[in-house]
């Protein structure tokens, strides 16, 4: 049930026709950003090649472009995950779901790897624009593969925190206005705490995607964003349990 829950929620974003006027302002801003980027290092590449140890295309164009990413996908996450649980208590349809023989467990992971796999079209698209960078230079694939990892566990998290809070209201807009405001303040504690021991880096999924983004792969890393999806997944479940006893 979790797999015809994840379709369902895929195919009611991919038949609505925002959906793909989102999608297609979004990848022209992506390749602008990519573009940009790479005429940025064509600039600059004869320069480049006098020093010692130079950053290659890769190195210059992948990291500052997944940044861009990551914060596409904390502002644009909560504009789905809003109509995940929150529009369904608003159309009282989530009543109706809840008396389905269905499990807290199935209903939220069934949402979550829908619009997970839903946001993964925007990754999938990142890395084929990156891929083009093979056709003229030798690329760090190391260093892309850890990118497009860390930037899926990010917005695996994103989607979670959302999830939980559109599990709290009826009103779609105050979840995506509520996850937002949650998501910058995370990300704001992340810039505040300019040391990389500091605590409050630590405590947000930015700064755990600092290491991907630089292509490091530590399993600490791993290990925070399955632990900080799990706690909101069950949190969620919890609030759906809890609604389907007392109404």
């Amino acid at each position: 049930m979790i797999r015809v829950i994840a379709f369902k929620e895929l195919r009611t974003l991919l038949q609505a026709p925002a959906t793909w006027f989102i999608l297609g302002a979004l990848q022209l801003i992506l390749a602008w950003s990519y573009l940009g980027r790479l005429d940025a290092y064509l600039q600059l590449q004869s320069q480049m090649s006098l020093i010692a140890n130079a950053p290659g295309a890769t190195q210059w164009i992948v990291p500052g472009l997944s940044g861009t990413v990551a914060l596409v996908m904390m502002t644009l996450t909560p504009v789905f995950t809003m109509r995940l649980l929150a529009e369904e208590r608003r159309n009282q349809t989530l009543a109706l779901l809840l008396a389905a023989p269905l499990s807290a467990r199935q209903i939220v992971l069934g949402k979550f790897l829908g619009l997970l796999a839903f946001l993964c079209l925007i990754i999938f698209a990142v890395a084929g624009m990156t891929l083009t960078l093979a056709l003229g230079t030798r690329m760090d694939f190391g260093l892309l593969l850890a990118n497009l990892g860390g930037l899926l566990l990010l917005t695996a998290s994103y989607i979670a925190l959302g999830l939980y809070i559109s599990s709290l209201t009826a009103q779609p807009i105050v979840a995506a206005i509520g996850t937002l405001m949650v998501s910058f303040a995370l990300k704001v504690a992340e810039e505040y705490a300019t040391d990389s021991s500091h605590a409050l880096v630590a405590l947000t999924p930015t700064g755990h995607f600092r290491n991907f983004n630089s292509g490091l792969l530590d399993s600490g890393d791993l290990v925070y964003f399955v632990l900080f999806c799990g706690f909101f997944l069950v949190l969620t479940m919890r609030r759906l349990d809890h609604n389907r006893i007392y109404g």
